[in-house]
């Protein structure tokens, strides 16, 4: 799919995108000149790291800009084309959210290596950071993500302690 027809709200479910939904559709057109799998892998990971940037209901910053290092670098794209996936990933999950937020986690969760899951953890709280401060919202986002991917509580504590630091609920005002 090409942008002018994303413009126009024409979206085309990818080769293999069966039970895709609508923003993972999206985003993996933008990203029409990789292999469909990874479009489709970097599509969910983008809009999983814009769920928890949303946790708190106001995406700062700080918080996208690192979301499109962060997708930029794993995904090897450029920086225009790394803003626009995460645009279209923040945009869609504010209007979606609820159950489009269960489903593509969820499809994430299918396709991932426990490895991929990890990493994706620890760019979530890397990603709820951004702004010095992991507030409880952001951190309870990442642990039913965490539950949702299928990791063990031992993995979401692992990571987690990796971030210490910025966890708001340990520090003193």
């Amino acid at each position: 799919m090409s942008i002018r027809e994303w413009f126009r709200g024409q979206s085309q479910p990818a080769a293999d995108g069966r039970g895709d939904t609508e923003t993972v559709r999206r985003i993996v057109g933008e990203l029409e000149k990789l292999d469909p799998r990874r479009a489709r892998h970097l599509a969910a990971f983008a809009y999983i790291l814009s769920r928890v940037a949303r946790a708190d209901q106001e995406v700062g910053d700080a918080e996208v800009r690192l979301m499109e290092r962060i997708v930029g670098e794993r995904g090897g794209l450029p920086a225009e084309q790394a803003a626009l996936v995460v645009a279209i990933a923040t945009r869609e999950g504010l209007r979606h959210g609820g159950t489009e937020d269960f489903l593509v986690t969820r499809d994430f969760a299918t396709r991932a290596t426990r490895e991929q899951k990890l990493a994706l953890l620890d760019c979530l709280f890397a990603v709820s950071a951004a702004d010095q401060s992991i507030r409880t919202v952001e951190d309870n986002a990442i642990r039913q993500i965490a539950s949702e991917l299928r990791l063990e509580h031992d993995d979401f504590i692992s990571v987690r302690l990796a971030h210490a630091s910025h966890l708001r609920v340990l520090k003193r005002d």
